[in-house]
């Protein structure tokens, strides 16, 4: 797992020293750099380095605010680490830790995004992508078993996951349809069997003790983290009248119809539904990116996949991909001026994926910090979340057609990205393989298929 450059811990037997803005950002910024391995892994870094080794806050605290993030659609754990600076630091905490989690991956894949416009047809990044993609199809197969074996703990839960399965794959119904209808049978269901709908597995209960925290169990909330029926009001309004000034920016600039517009209106949607992660989303968004309004193309949105499991931050970040080719293809700044107008593109598609991510933090915070221990109503969730493993399941085979039958059916099946996916998935299941090492050793892989290719013809 990749840690932060080691820094004196405080001793066990003394609360740490307050910590400064400044020694905050500088961790914030550190860490959108290195969290890598999805929100497993990011959580496992901030647990290490602000529960075990700085101390600044306690596992319970920790935990419980993790509970909270994980209720929420959106990335878990940038809103924890959003969670986590608020409460050390008050809404610009909060917004800094946010945001610094973010910015380091919006400029990887932006820059890497532009790499593949420009030089996807050289051999070597061609290669590197041919190898990739088996690897991410096997990730996203790896997850909905990583999330099944979770999620799915009765037989109620199997059959929502298989109503998802079918509903999206046979009857292509929307993504937020399947979310409200396994919500509502969640909120229903529990009434009557409470024992089949309680929230499985996630994370355990913490009670392992590493000294005392900055922000311990029997430390009083902070007066800006209590709840104020005026303080709810005004983040709300903020909120909105962000997201209404871009939205107008965009109409006046852009028009109705206008690209641009259209990107902030649909991922504006697409943040409010993206329960159970990335992997659960990424079928809500190929609906619309890819068929609706043929931003990019499905081979296309294999590729960003394969880009964001490559960078730091939310695995989400795709999108800021997805808003990089569609701008760049659409031309929503014209073709004298395609990366401008590209960078435009996924900064408005980042903007209103995370800023709901923001608001639900900021307001809801002071509620939750209210109720340590009572955090309750996971029975939507719990539904919502075997709902899920059903549409990663679809997403898989929607990988699976594009990367063996890349012509369609009628094309000729490639059996070595067949062979690199039933590799990849050996090392997942088997020799528990993690994502950058498997996605390394893919790339090599088609690296070396790709140049050996015209030998072995």
């Amino acid at each position: 797992m990749t840690t932060l450059t080691p820094a004196p811990a405080p001793s066990a037997l003394d609360r740490p020293t307050p910590v400064s803005f400044g020694e905050a950002f500088l961790f914030w910024l550190k860490l959108g750099f290195i969290s890598f391995g999805g929100p497993a892994g990011q959580i496992a870094i901030m647990h290490a380095e602000l529960v075990e080794r700085r101390r600044w806050i306690s596992e319970k605290r920790f935990l419980h605010a993790l509970n909270y993030c994980m209720l929420l659609p959106g990335p878990e754990a940038q809103q924890l680490a959003t969670y986590i600076g608020w409460l050390m630091h008050r809404t610009w905490g909060g917004i800094v830790a946010g945001a610094l989690f973010v910015l380091p991956s919006l400029f990887i894949l932006i820059a890497l995004s532009w790499v593949y416009l420009r030089f996807g047809d050289v051999p070597v990044v061609a290669g590197i992508f041919y190898g990739i993609k088996p690897a991410v199809t096997a990730l996203v197969l790896h997850a909905a078993h990583r999330i099944g074996t979770r999620a799915l703990k009765n037989r109620w839960m199997w059959g929502i996951a298989a109503a998802s399965f079918v509903a999206i794959f046979a009857f292509d119904t929307p993504f937020p349809a399947i979310v409200l209808t396994a919500g509502l049978i969640g909120y229903f269901g529990a009434q009557r069997w409470p024992g089949v709908f309680a929230l499985g597995g996630g994370h355990a209960d913490g009670h392992k003790g590493y000294g005392p925290a900055l922000i311990d169990d029997d430390i009083p909330t902070p007066a800006h983290a209590r709840f104020s029926r005026n303080h709810l009001v005004k983040v709300l309004a903020a909120g909105l009248a962000l997201w209404l000034a871009a939205m107008a920016t965009l109409v006046v600039t852009q028009g109705v119809q206008g690209t641009l517009t259209q990107m902030g209106w649909f991922f504006t949607k697409a943040a409010l539904v993206t329960f159970g992660g990335a992997y659960a989303v990424l079928p809500y968004v190929y609906q619309g990116a890819v068929e609706q309004y043929q931003w990019l193309s499905g081979p296309q949105m294999i590729d960003g996949l394969a880009l964001g499991e490559t960078t730091p931050g939310p695995l989400i970040m795709v999108v800021a991909f997805v808003g990089f080719v569609g701008g760049w293809l659409q031309q929503v700044w014209g073709p004298e001026a395609l990366f401008a107008g590209a960078t435009a593109a996924a900064a408005v598609v980042t903007f209103v994926t995370f800023l709901p991510s923001f608001i639900f933090i900021l307001a809801g915070g002071p509620a939750v910090e209210a109720t340590h221990g009572k955090l309750g109503f996971t029975a939507p969730l719990s539904a919502i979340t075997a709902a899920v493993v059903g549409v990663i399941l679809n997403l898989a085979l929607f990988f699976a057609y594009h990367l063996l039958w890349p012509k369609g059916f009628g094309g000729a099946f490639d059996a070595m990205s067949a062979v690199i996916a039933v590799g990849a998935l050996v090392a997942l299941f088997r020799f528990k393989l993690g994502v950058m090492p498997l996605l390394g050793l893919c790339a090599a892989v088609g690296l070396a298929v790709t140049f050996l290719k015209p030998w072995l013809a």
